[in-house]
């Protein structure tokens, strides 16, 4: 079968597209036939090595993806082969074959297509858990959400708009903000400086702030809380600033998140906290959880009042091109990888190795100089 391994830690020419043996379902585990995987900005930071303790290579990137069940492992109950599904997967997600544990499987609604599928369960998962389960959500109540164009943000701006009276602030690059000015209450210019915008219009700040830029922002929207409020941190993109994992910008992020105070925290009244759903899945032990708010997701999406923004769909073999994407910032919503979608021959010669071992050859100087992304962009 054909999978993206990454080779070693680095930059992009440490992925390449390698035929792989493919894994067998042991007890409680789904074999699932992959249609699509969605491409997170955590597969980045792996890729970097930009994590705590990251995994040995060669493997194989990916959290999630969507197909159809192939196989059933022993003491699996509740599927059947020839279901649709979309899955939590630890590692090795972006492959043509995935086995994975039937509590982190769950079944597509029918008009629920695989790449929106696959664009569902770690944006919605984590926008719901940190609106709902950590930040409690209320009618009426504010909410400031960095990088509102992304898959994660705009995930946040729709569940908010499941609540009466909740004014979402949103942060992104101006070029997105024509795309997706009608998804929140208020949107400011990444690098303007919104601290003073949004006490502009709330003078009293928000209620929950969620930030997956740390460094400087920790600070800003600890200020910009209101008593009982809540800062959530469910990420650290700025530290990835060029291709391969900076020691300057890491440092840089580092030195700028304000020391948080406990005193000041309880003087103030105010709430910081953390969220990562990886963790709390693969680490924790919180599947039955997360079961549980799949399952209010689902009903959601049937209700037509969320719905998965795709930003584009790119074969295996444009890997590299996907991922240069997001690391420009230049999606909205989620990116795709389509198992199924041909590359454009453009694209398709320096990303295809059959080497299982995952040896592979640096790029020669200039090659992808002249290289157009051509993405299938929905």
């Amino acid at each position: 079968m054909r999978a993206v391994l990454l080779g070693g830690f680095g930059g992009l020419n440490k992925l390449r597209v390698a035929k792989r043996v493919m894994p067998e379902a042991r007890d409680g585990e789904l074999q699932l036939r992959v249609k699509a995987c969605g491409l997170n900005f955590i597969d980045l930071m792996v890729r970097q090595g930009n994590i705590d303790n990251p995994p040995k290579t060669p493997l194989v990137p990916g959290f999630e993806c969507s197909g159809i069940v192939e196989a059933l492992g022993d003491g699996v109950k509740g599927f059947e082969i020839g279901d649709r599904v979309m899955a939590f997967v630890n590692y090795n997600a972006w492959a043509e074959v995935v086995c994975t544990p039937v509590e982190f499987v769950y079944k597509i609604p029918d008009d629920m297509s695989f790449s929106e599928a696959a664009a569902f369960p770690m944006n919605f998962v984590t926008a719901y858990m940190m609106l709902f389960e950590v930040a409690n959500l209320r009618e009426g109540m504010s909410v400031l959400v960095h990088s509102a164009g992304g898959g994660v943000g705009q995930a946040v701006a729709q569940l908010c708009s499941t609540i009466p009276s909740v004014t979402v602030f949103g942060t992104a690059s101006s070029f997105k903000h024509e795309a997706i000015k009608d998804s929140v209450t208020h949107l400011f210019d990444r690098n303007a400086d919104y601290v003073q915008e949004v006490k502009r219009i709330s003078p009293e700040g928000v209620d929950i702030v969620l930030d997956c830029l740390c460094g400087e922002n920790t600070g800003k929207g600890l200020s910009l809380l209101k008593p009982l409020g809540t800062y959530i941190l469910y990420g650290s993109s700025n530290m990835v600033t060029g291709e391969t994992k900076s020691f300057f910008s890491f440092a840089k992020s580092w030195w700028q998140v304000e020391k948080v105070n406990p005193i000041k925290l309880y003087e103030e009244n105010k709430v910081i906290a953390g969220f990562s759903l990886l963790n709390l899945l693969f680490k924790q032990n919180r599947g039955g959880l997360i079961k549980g708010i799949m399952d209010k997701l689902i009903t959601l999406y049937n209700e037509k009042k969320i719905k998965p923004v795709v930003d584009s769909l790119w074969a295996l073999e444009e890997v590299k091109e996907a991922m240069q994407r997001i690391h420009d910032r230049g999606n909205i919503g989620k990116l795709i990888l389509d198992v199924e979608k041909a590359p454009t021959p453009l694209m398709a010669n320096d990303s295809t190795e059959t080497s299982e071992a995952g040896e592979e050859e640096e790029d020669h100087e200039g090659d992808n100089e002249n290289k157009e992304r051509m993405p299938f962009i929905q």
